[in-house]
């Protein structure tokens, strides 16, 4: 990423600052050329060192020409993510085994796929729980995605333990299971499996139905398959959406930590 964005910043920049030394430097006894006019080597060598010492004096050219780059770079990608979520919509209003909040008949449903080792996840989850408590009206959906698995066992621990807890006693403690996992602030290798029982238990939780934990594994592999097929890279993922009529113009799609205000605001865009 960071080898493609220079060269073409630096392209833009010098496209710039040859159409900004052109304007500054017609007359009208020496207009710029017609655009149709080509340039000699010995001529586009000269414009080339021109362009250069232009942006060794100002800068602020190529900070300005980055940063715009930069947001058509995340305009170009936010459009190719959106695209390939509408085209997984139908798995992931798939919902069997997948822990949800709020009402059947929402018009909007958010979507987080989120593993409980991830510190950015953990960062996420008081936002979460903000947006929550201000929409009740819209459908949250909670996807293991254990990408952290193979480092850290108790990722898969405690994502076992939440499916079970929402299986047995429902959202309600399957939240206070969730949230409770993040407020112990033990995450990256941190979270022990005292933890996750002590979380448990005071979510109103009972003991573990571990024949339960064949299914569990299965919707976790299934999260897993579903993130790839919509291309997510990394956790917290985040899709926002409205239930029917989704379109390119009212799906958000968050690779990362997102404020609640940008939650909000994907929130109305989904529910127009």
């Amino acid at each position: 990423m960071k080898n493609r964005f220079i060269p073409a910043a630096l392209s833009l920049a010098l496209s710039m600052a040859i159409t900004t030394f052109y304007a500054n430097a017609a007359t009208p006894d020496s207009p710029m050329p017609p655009a149709s006019e080509t340039f000699s080597p010995a001529q586009e060598a000269a414009i080339g060192r021109i362009a250069a010492d232009y942006l060794v004096g100002h800068p602020d050219v190529l900070i300005e020409v980055s940063k715009k780059l930069q947001a058509r770079q995340a305009a170009q990608k936010s459009q190719a993510m959106n695209a390939v979520v509408l085209h997984g919509r139908s798995l992931l209003m798939q919902l069997d085994g997948v822990p949800v909040k709020g009402p059947a008949d929402a018009k909007v449903i958010v979507t987080e796929f989120f593993d409980y080792e991830c510190i950015a996840c953990s960062m996420m989850a008081p936002n979460m729980e903000q947006v929550m408590a201000k929409n009740p009206n819209v459908r949250f959906a909670f996807r293991d995605w254990t990408i952290f698995a193979a480092r850290y066992p108790e990722s898969t621990q405690a994502s076992r333990r939440g499916l079970d807890i929402w299986q047995q006693k429902g959202a309600d403690a399957y939240m206070a299971f969730h949230n409770g996992i993040y407020r112990t602030g033990h995450n990256e290798g941190k979270l022990t499996a005292e933890d996750i029982e002590t979380v448990a238990k005071n979510a109103g939780a009972g003991p573990e139905n571990v024949d339960a934990r064949p299914q569990h594994d299965s919707l976790i592999e299934g999260n897993d398959t579903l993130a790839g097929v919509l291309g997510l890279t990394g956790t917290p993922g985040i899709i926002i959406m409205p239930v029917e009529n989704a379109t390119a113009e009212n799906v958000t799609v968050f690779a990362g930590v997102a404020s609640p205000e940008m939650m909000q605001q994907a929130i109305e865009k989904a529910a127009r």
